[in-house]
């Protein structure tokens, strides 16, 4: 992206986002790519940076391991290695083989799922192969510490086999010789010592002469004297000389061990960008988690819809003090690509400005933004900006000629992939004359196609604003009761600067504030008197509209609980249904078990007794009797849809029903405990006990 001027990015404070950046990087990589952080112009650039920040967003933010643990700066290692006839030391190869199994523990991490999951950050291994011939060859001569192990080479176990036992036949010869210099008391306290490499026993001064051997040197103080025995000097000599060519033989493997893994020095170079890639997109990642960054939508044209924007400077700030900080909603298309913001000063104008710009320069540098998700962001392939006193002393340039300077450098360089800001335009000259210039700038910048945020108190630019096709009006809001900034932007109306309201809340004199007022021009003192009361009556609705809207979110969670209610009734009425019908279906189930269990009974019957008569008498009884039963129940549901029982004593004249098959009659006469029962035309003689009293249901037209 082209900035101007060159200071363009620290006035909107993106090296600060950088330094932020930068802390949250492990890798010497990372934090270079933090310092030296570009802005990018190309979609598909930005669109994989801004998904790799988001998928490691993600892996941060579900507790998930990402298995990118080296952090070691090892590129001049690496550097040498590719350089023939070099030898790395074994301490220089531990890192090497960390990195290897950094990188393979990596590849095992983006399984056939993950890969699926994370594919942005998963593209970083395209073009990179997990070579694991590195870590055999390390662990082929080097253990876990560094060292040449003893079976690197044949002749290194030879050399350390007798490294050992001279060793071991030299202590045995110097405790010997210790013990006999301690039995003659010529032994100082601590006994022995070491002298360039070769074992030295230490006796007192006055004794020295005494002991036969090779004198290494004194104690600081002379009382102490360390002498090399001459029982132990060929010992001495033999070990020396082991050690010598267990060296040579050492270093002889390395750099035959580094020969062999030079031609891998590139690749390792790439497991070590990889690493550092990993580290970038975490330290993105990381920062997007403290400023609440977000993944918009990207769109390759000159746009800007941004919901809910914070500046993430100030988000930062307010979150840590505890402080509530106010989004801004703010939308740049086709048909409104300038917007013009008034209102009164620190009412948030110049913040608004920055933070559309520090967003612009975050996205477009693959940083998330703190905006929500639903914002549509464009790319913009130029930045102007133009904020503050501008005097160049250099040139002996006042504000106003610097304030010209720029405004011809953004209408000779603006298109319609420029973002621009300008803080003031106009300010610094004759508020009619500057404000004239203004509007020329303005209308050049839009004839441009150009995108852009402009901040002024001059009425002429507020009344523009409202006819020229192309700008918008928008105000910061500010309670006038109060004489506080509500830093919200209003978008299509101009703000008032709010004078006389901040001059009689300070206490200004009234016949000072008076006497001015009769200063201004009536008809701009009425259109500023205007411009109040529209900003009132708007907030009142905005007030309003916000009260209507928490009573509809209010009626709507109470509509889903009324509606969860009605379900929950209607899933019980639907379970009690399915068990009747279950139980419905137990008893036909039991029944015909019942039906199966008797007809094998009856089978079984016939083959074993002679008479066959009682056999199908049983078999006419259970095949009948159930036919009979489904007429009795067809019966009694008719009846009982005609009669009602009744919980009276039985009497002739009495309304009866036959409990066994659900006839009806009249009872004409009791004797004892049976009754004569009028059924039709049958009269019939039945006991009391059987008979239920009712009467006849009122059938309702």
């Amino acid at each position: 992206m082209r900035l101007y001027p060159e200071s363009a990015a620290t006035q909107l404070e993106f090296d600060k986002v950088k330094a932020l950046l930068a802390a949250h990087t492990q890798t010497a990589y990372a934090k270079q790519k933090a310092d030296e952080l570009r802005i990018h112009t190309r979609k598909d650039y930005i669109q994989l940076e801004l998904e790799q920040s988001h998928e490691y967003k993600l892996i941060l933010g579900q507790g998930q391991y990402f298995p990118n643990d080296f952090t070691l700066n090892i590129s001049r290692d690496l550097k040498l290695l590719s350089i023939p006839g070099s030898m790395l030391t074994g301490e220089q190869w531990m890192p090497v083989r960390r990195l290897a199994e950094n990188t393979k523990n990596i590849f095992r991490w983006f399984d056939a799922e993950k890969k699926l999951a994370y594919p942005a950050l998963a593209s970083l291994l395209e073009g990179i192969h997990y070579e694991k011939a590195i870590v055999a060859a390390i662990d082929e001569v080097l253990d876990e510490s560094g060292n040449v192990k003893d079976d690197a080479s044949d002749n290194l176990r030879q050399i350390r086999m007798s490294l050992f036992r001279k060793r071991n036949e030299l202590r045995r010869v110097f405790e010997k010789v210790v013990a006999k210099l301690a039995k003659a008391g010529y032994s100082a306290d601590i006994e022995e010592s070491f002298s360039n490499g070769r074992r030295v026993v230490a006796v007192f001064s006055e004794h020295k002469r005494q002991v036969k051997g090779i004198l290494h040197g004194e104690s600081d103080s002379r009382k102490t004297a360390f002498i090399e025995p001459e029982e132990t000097i060929e010992l001495n000599n033999e070990v020396f000389a082991l050690e010598h060519e267990e060296g040579r033989e050492v270093q002889r493997i390395l750099r035959e061990l580094t020969s062999r893994l030079s031609p891998y020095a590139p690749l390792l170079q790439q497991y070590l960008e990889l690493s550092g890639e990993y580290d970038f997109a975490r330290a993105k990642a990381r920062l997007a988690l403290d400023m609440n960054g977000q993944l918009p939508n990207l769109a390759d044209k000159s746009h800007v819809e941004l919901v809910d924007a914070y500046h993430p400077l100030l988000y930062l700030y307010n979150k840590s003090s505890g402080r509530k900080t106010i989004p801004v909603t703010i939308r740049l298309d086709d048909q409104s690509r300038i917007l013009v913001i008034s209102g009164p000063n620190a009412g948030g104008k110049t913040v608004t400005m920055k933070t559309i710009g520090l967003n612009q320069m975050m996205l477009q540098s693959g940083l998330l933004v703190p905006v929500s998700p639903v914002s549509q962001m464009g790319i913009f392939k130029q930045l102007f900006i133009h904020i503050g006193d501008t005097q160049n002393l250099e040139f002996e340039l006042s504000t106003y000629s610097s304030h010209l300077l720029h405004m011809k450098y953004f209408i000779e360089s603006a298109n319609g992939r420029t973002l621009f800001f300008i803080d003031e335009l106009g300010s610094g000259s004759d508020p009619n004359l500057g404000g004239a210039f203004a509007e020329v700038i303005m209308e050049e910048l839009s004839r441009k196609h150009a995108y852009g945020i402009v901040t002024t108190h001059y009425l002429n630019l507020k009344v523009m604003a409202n006819h020229t096709q192309g700008i918008i009006n928008g105000a910061m809001q500010f309670d006038e009761r109060n004489l506080q900034p509500l830093y919200k932007l209003v978008i299509g109306q101009p703000g008032s600067s709010y004078t006389f309201a901040i001059a009689e809340r300070i206490g200004l004199p009234k016949h000072l504030i008076g006497k001015a007022r009769k200063l201004v021009d009536d008809d701009h003192f009425k259109l500023d008197r205007l411009l109040n009361n529209t900003e009132k009556d708007l907030q009142q609705l905005d007030k309003e509209k916000r009260e209507l809207q928490r009573l509809l979110k209010e009626n709507e969670k109470l509509k889903k609980e009324l509606q969860a209610v009605l379900d929950k009734e209607k899933h019980q009425q639907q379970v009690e249904l399915l068990k009747h019908q279950n139980r419905i279906s137990e008893e036909r189930i039991a029944y015909l078990k019942d039906m199966e269990r008797k007809l094998k009974q009856i089978v079984l019957d016939w083959k074993k007794t002679e008479d066959k008569n009682d056999v199908v008498k049983n078999l006419k009884d259970l095949l009948f009797k159930r036919k009979e039963e489904i007429v009795v129940n067809k019966l009694a549901k008719k009846v009982d849809q005609k009669y009602k029982e009744l919980k009276v004593e039985i009497a002739p004249g009495s309304l009866v029903k036959l409990k066994k098959n659900y006839q009806v009659g009249e009872v004409k006469e009791i004797r004892g405990k049976r009754a004569i029962v009028q059924i039709g035309a049958l009269p019939m003689n039945v006991d009391i006990a059987d008979l239920t009293p009712v009467e006849k249901i009122q059938q309702i037209e």
